[in-house]
């Protein structure tokens, strides 16, 4: 990708679908299958398939096929995130993070009006905030509450598995922090700050 003018088309298409930020967080903390994606994340192994496929079309990831170490050989699918698959990956995490602190924010000084003008605008991206650990499960439990409004499946399933992906998918060969690219690892971000003049742009459902 040596023309710059290309990079910034790249995943473009992507950046208003929760489930592939889902997938893509998944992959970069080492969960490197299909299947193993579509437990951890609760996606439809379908639906992952598709998204891996989009991905790849996007340079997020890269597809490669390994061969199986036992004697019936064979080989299998393993997928690893780009560079430009973790800096998109960044920078989601980090815009995430700001709305979670401003929600905090309205939370504490009771702004009900606020907080629901929220979810209504931006609750397809909870569940990606439960996974990657931006949102805190009591947190948002106590919110839900505060505002008279109950978990939808998606949210209880991830609000189940917010302590990690997939449960004992935790054990993977990477921390939860990093993930493998192109040429070598990089941290995922999650950076804190004040965040001010939300108006819920940018969000919508998908």
């Amino acid at each position: 990708m040596n023309d710059k003018s290309s990079d910034t088309k790249v995943g473009s298409n992507n950046n208003n679908k929760p489930n592939h930020f889902i997938v893509l967080d998944a992959i970069a903390r080492g969960i490197k299958e299909i299947d193993r994606l579509s437990k951890a994340t609760r996606l439809p192994r379908d639906e992952v398939q598709l998204i891996i496929n989009d991905l790849s079309f996007q340079r997020l990831i890269i597809k490669e096929e390994k061969k199986r170490k036992f004697f019936f050989g064979g080989k299998k699918l393993e997928i690893k995130v780009t560079d430009t698959g973790l800096k998109m990956l960044n920078s989601k995490r980090q815009e995430l993070h700001q709305q979670a602190e401003q929600l905090r924010q309205w939370q504490k000084s009771g702004n009900t009006t606020q907080l629901q003008s929220y979810m209504d605008s931006n609750r397809s991206w909870i569940p990606f905030m439960l996974f990657s650990g931006i949102m805190d499960v009591l947190f948002f439990t106590s919110m839900m509450s505060m505002i008279g409004m109950t978990l939808n499946p998606m949210e209880s399933q991830m609000a189940a598995e917010s302590s990690g992906v997939g449960g004992e998918e935790k054990g993977t060969g990477e921390t939860e922090s990093t993930g493998s690219s192109e040429t070598g690892e990089s941290n995922i971000a999650d950076t804190g700050g004040d965040f001010g003049g939300f108006d819920g742009g940018g969000f919508g459902d998908f």
